[in-house]
């Protein structure tokens, strides 16, 4: 199972390293240390305590921008039958669902805990400014 240093923690889950150490230091975050003392985060409790952010997330407001086509993040839920999976990847404040075959998230050996980017392509991408500018 993979592993994630801080930095790359806070990358994932779209904040501070400063804010990953605290709450690791808070024990909202379990981290184990390497032979060399580095701080590093179990992909899998990574995937559940980004899952449990976003879920205490608000939807904030849209507020005039865009957002790219390549978002990093980690994979928080998989699901298989016989033919397809659904893929739950977070990244940062954002929870992006994606549909393949079973046989491809099987090669690409998808779990809760990877590191993934979810490249989005889309014929339809609606951009919304709030009507008075405001938050």
């Amino acid at each position: 199972m993979p592993s994630f240093r801080i930095g790359v923690a806070a990358d994932l889950l779209g904040v501070s390293v400063d804010t990953v150490r605290r709450w690791a230091d808070e024990g909202r975050l379990r981290v184990t240390r390497t032979s060399g003392g580095h701080r590093v985060i179990d992909g899998a409790d990574l995937a559940r305590f980004a899952t449990s952010l976003a879920a205490a997330d608000s939807p904030e407001p849209i507020v005039g921008q865009s957002a790219r086509n390549r978002f990093p993040g980690i994979v928080t839920r998989v699901v298989k039958d016989k033919v397809a999976a659904q893929v739950e990847i977070q990244a940062g404040p954002h929870r992006l669902v994606s549909l393949m075959t079973r046989e491809a998230a099987d090669e690409l050996e998808l779990v809760p805990g990877v590191l993934a980017i979810a490249a989005v392509k889309a014929t339809n991408v609606v951009v919304e400014i709030p009507s008075d500018g405001q938050w």
